[in-house]
C-alpha cells in the first residue's frame, strides 16, 4: 500500500522514538516478562520519561495535549514488535479516558499527572465470574454508608490486576435497577480490604498480568465515583467504541506484519529445488491475506480519521473489530503454516502471534456481540425504509 495519509510528519518522527524505545527497551526482555508474566514496573517509568502513556492527556494534568493518533503510534508500534507487554493499552486507552471524561478535578489531578508518568498504573475492573459482556449484571456491590462506599465482590481476567496502583471498577449501586442501577468508582489498591487473588495463566499474552481481584468490604469516599451514581453504565457506553477501535488497530498491524515475516520466511526457506516462496500456493494465498489485510487497513483507517472527528459511530466500531478481529486470526493461522514445524515453535515471532492471537476476538465485547450490534442496526435501518 501506499503511505498512509493519516499521520503527520511529527507523529511519524514520534513513531521512530517509539520504535527505538520497543527494540531497545521491550524486545530484548519480553520472552522474560512472559516467564514471570508481569512487566516491571521500572518499564512504566521509562516510557513515561519519553511520552508514551497516556498522550492525549491535555497538558493541565501532567500530559502534552497530543491528539490521540500519538496514542495510536503506541499501539501500532507495541502490535508490530510482538508485544504482549507492557498494559500501556489498557491504562492509556480504557482507564485514563474514564477519569479525564468523568473524574472530578481532585480525581483527575491526583491520578493522570502520575499515569502519565508512569508512577501509577491504572487498570479497569468490569468482568465477573458471571458476568462478561453483559455488564449490567454485575454483582460487585456498592452500597451507601455516610460519605463512603462499601464494596464488596469480585473481579475476574482484569489485565494490570496484579500491576495496578488503583482500579476503575465497575459496582452496583442499586442492585435492582439493571443498566440503571451501574456506577464507576476509583478503588486505591492500598485499601483495606482490597486484595489480589493470583496471576491468571493464560494461552497467550504471557507478559501482560491478569488477575482476579477481591473486595471484601473496602471503604472508598464517594468522592471517588466517576460521574453521577447509576449513570456509569452510559458512561461505559461512550468508551466502547474507542476500546474496540484500539482492538482493530493492533489487528491489522499484526496481520500486516505476520504477512511480512511469511514473505520474507518463505523467500529464504529451500524446498524442493527452490524455495517455498515459489509455489504458487504460496504465492495465492499471500496474495489474498495481503489483499484482504488491505481492504480492512483502510477501512480502520477510515474509523480513526471519523473518530479524531469524533464522528465515529459504536456500529462502525462494532463493524472494524469484528473484521480486523477475524482477519487477525485467519492471516497469522495461515502463514504460521507455511512456517511448518518451525512455526510451532515460540521462539519463532509467528508462533506468540498465533497465541495471542485468540483473545482479540473475546476481550473488548466477543465477536457476537459485535455481530448483534451490527444486526440491530442493520434491521432497523432497513425497517425504516
Amino acid at each position: 500500500m501506499s503511505a498512509r495519509s493519516l499521520f503527520s510528519a511529527e507523529h511519524e518522527a514520534f513513531r521512530n522514538t517509539v520504535r527505538s524505545f520497543v527494540e531497545s527497551e521491550l524486545v530484548p526482555h519480553h520472552a522474560q516478562w512472559e516467564k514471570d508474566g508481569v512487566v516491571p514496573q521500572s518499564v512504566w517509568l521509562k516510557a513515561g520519561s519519553l511520552g508514551l502513556l497516556c498522550c492525549d492527556q491535555p497538558e493541565a494534568y501532567g500530559g502534552s495535549g497530543a491528539d490521540w493518533l500519538y496514542n495510536a503510534v503506541v499501539i501500532e508500534e507495541l502490535a508490530r514488535a510482538g508485544m504482549s507487554g507492557p498494559g500501556f493499552m489498557i491504562h492509556s486507552e480504557m482507564v485514563a479516558p474514564y477519569i479525564l471524561s468523568w473524574g472530578s478535578d481532585e480525581l483527575k489531578q491526583a491520578w493522570l499527572p502520575r499515569m502519565t508518568k508512569g508512577e501509577a498504573i491504572g487498570a479497569i475492573a468490569m468482568t465477573e465470574p458471571g458476568a462478561g459482556s453483559d455488564l449490567k449484571n454485575v454483582r460487585t456491590r456498592a452500597g451507601r454508608d455516610g460519605d463512603n462506599y462499601v464494596i464488596d465482590g469480585q473481579k475476574v481476567y482484569i489485565s494490570n490486576g496484579q500491576s495496578c496502583t488503583f482500579t476503575v471498577t465497575i459496582c452496583k449501586t442499586d442492585p435492582n435497577a439493571g443498566a440503571k442501577g451501574v456506577s464507576l468508582i476509583l478503588v486505591e489498591a492500598d485499601r483495606p480490604g482490597f486484595k489480589r487473588g493470583r496471576n491468571l495463566d493464560k494461552i497467550g499474552m504471557k507478559a501482560q498480568d491478569t488477575s482476579e481481584l477481591f473486595y471484601a468490604g473496602v471503604r472508598v469516599p464517594v468522592g471517588n465515583r466517576l460521574g453521577e451514581e447509576n449513570k456509569g453504565f452510559a458512561m461505559l457506553m461512550t468508551k466502547l467504541a474507542r476500546e474496540r477501535l484500539v482492538q482493530a488497530v493492533r489487528s491489522v498491524v499484526v496481520a500486516e506484519q505476520a504477512i511480512r515475516w511469511t514473505v520474507e520466511y518463505t523467500s529464504e526457506r529451500k524446498a524442493f529445488s527452490g524455495t517455498i516462496a515459489d509455489f504458487q500456493n504460496t504465492q495465492f494465498v499471500l496474495a489474498a491475506l495481503d489483499a484482504e489485510t488491505s481492504a480492512v487497513r483502510v477501512f480502520v483507517d477510515w474509523c480513526m480519521a471519523r473518530f479524531m472527528k469524533d464522528e465515529l459511530t459504536p456500529v462502525d466500531a462494532a463493524k472494524a473489530k469484528l473484521l480486523a478481529t477475524d482477519l487477525h486470526c485467519k492471516v497469522v493461522d495461515q502463514c504460521l503454516q507455511f512456517f511448518g514445524g518451525y512455526g510451532y515453535m515460540t521462539e519463532y515471532p509467528i508462533a506468540r502471534a498465533y497465541i495471542d492471537a485468540r483473545v482479540t476476538r473475546i476481550a473488548g465485547g466477543a465477536v457476537e456481540v459485535m455481530k448483534q450490534i451490527i444486526a440491530r442496526e442493520l434491521f432497523s435501518r432497513i425497517r425504516a425504509g
